[in-house]
């Protein structure tokens, strides 16, 4: 299959599973507090297929697959449509007359699905494939490192740095990255005893960032497949660990520790599927929970016009106990849009200036 085709087409299932699951923790907390919905549509703009249902949701699919959403009927306040409109709503089901609490939950189930689809994603590859059993082995080390000079070798177990314990070796890239020119001490086992060395990670700038690189490559992965309880839980703590790092990761580029050159948008994602799916399905599934995380972590912050927005909206009214003045929350909008407008327009930026396009362009006018 040609590369362009192969790279469209794991965008669209990849994005299109992402979105269907978290529109689908919209309509199944909707339907459970009440709510009619009237349409459930995956995609934007003029629909490729839909039908409608016994209950009277129009299920569409667009030919635009950038999202999707869910339209709850009566979502609007009833001042801001026609009195035909309101005429025409189901008493009870509308969303506007809702209590607080139910459309709060309405709003976060789209995120929280997510985070259990990530969840369940995990929890099947360690079922089926295996989890990657936790070592710290090293399996290579690179010659003139920070590890060569401090007398690591190949078949070393890494115990613990600088005393603390480490039991996999994500948890050893993760405390040595931060500590660049910074001397560390490595506890590692050889031959059955125990000796403690001294590393000092060697710095490496990538764009405006500078992480410490000590020089080892892990040992062969060993895979161990589990039963279903316990895959779903390595699954869901794998999730929550991915959560942690990717708000680590957030935080640090909004304190200016880290550069912003990985904040990808749609192009990246569509490249990087294409790449994943060469890998196989297993590698797709992966980075498809991966990807369900930072969605669910997007749509939470506390940005007007995403859930978390509304959520932020929705805990003022508890606490107020009436709903914002109109015009606080048209500006929040407001502001909300423009801030993703920016965001969207920076990432794409970024991907862009990845792909060589940027370079490209400037290479044409010298």
């Amino acid at each position: 299959m040609p590369d362009p085709i192969r790279t469209l087409l794991a965008f669209v299932v990849v994005l299109g599973v992402l979105v269907f699951f978290h529109e689908l923790g919209h309509y199944l907390a909707a339907r459970w507090r009440g709510i009619h919905v009237e349409r459930f549509s995956v995609g934007f703009g003029r629909a490729i297929a839909s039908w409608t249902d016994r209950v009277g949701t129009e299920w569409r699919i667009g030919w635009l697959p950038l999202g999707g959403y869910v339209k709850l009927h009566g979502q609007e306040q009833p001042e801001d449509v026609p009195e035909e409109v309101r005429a025409s709503w189901r008493p009870g089901q509308t969303f506007h007359e809702k209590p607080v609490r139910d459309r709060a939950i309405v709003v976060a189930a789209g995120p929280l699905a997510n985070f259990v689809l990530a969840a369940l994603m995990f929890g099947a590859l360690y079922m089926t494939v295996g989890q990657p059993a936790a070592t710290t082995a090293v399996g290579t080390v690179q010659e003139g490192s920070a590890a060569a000079t401090a007398g690591l070798l190949p078949g070393d177990r890494i115990l613990a740095l600088d005393g603390q314990a480490v039991t996999r070796f994500e948890e050893v890239q993760r405390h040595i990255q931060p500590r660049a020119g910074t001397p560390v001490a490595v506890t590692v086992e050889r031959d059955g005893t125990q000796r403690t060395l001294t590393a000092t990670p060697v710095p490496r700038t990538t764009g405006e960032t500078t992480v410490g690189i000590l020089g080892v490559g892990a040992a062969p992965t060993q895979f161990e497949r589990l039963n279903p309880l316990s895959a779903l839980w390595a699954g869901t703590v794998q999730t929550v660990d991915i959560t942690k790092q990717t708000l680590a990761a957030v935080w640090q580029m909004i304190a200016g520790g880290r550069g912003a050159e990985d904040l990808g948008g749609p192009l990246r994602i569509a490249q990087m599927s294409g790449q994943v799916a060469e890998l196989g399905i297993a590698s797709l599934v992966s980075f498809m929970a991966v990807l369900s995380v930072n969605l669910a972590l997007i749509n939470l912050f506390p940005i007007p016009v995403l859930d978390g927005g509304h959520l932020m909206f929705y805990a003022a009214e508890a606490i107020r106990g009436r709903p914002l003045p109109p015009r606080a929350q048209e500006y929040g909008f407001r502001a909300g849009f423009a801030l993703l407008i920016t965001l969207f327009v920076f990432a794409t930026w970024n991907d862009l200036s990845q792909l060589g396009v940027v370079r490209w362009a400037a290479g044409l006018f010298g």
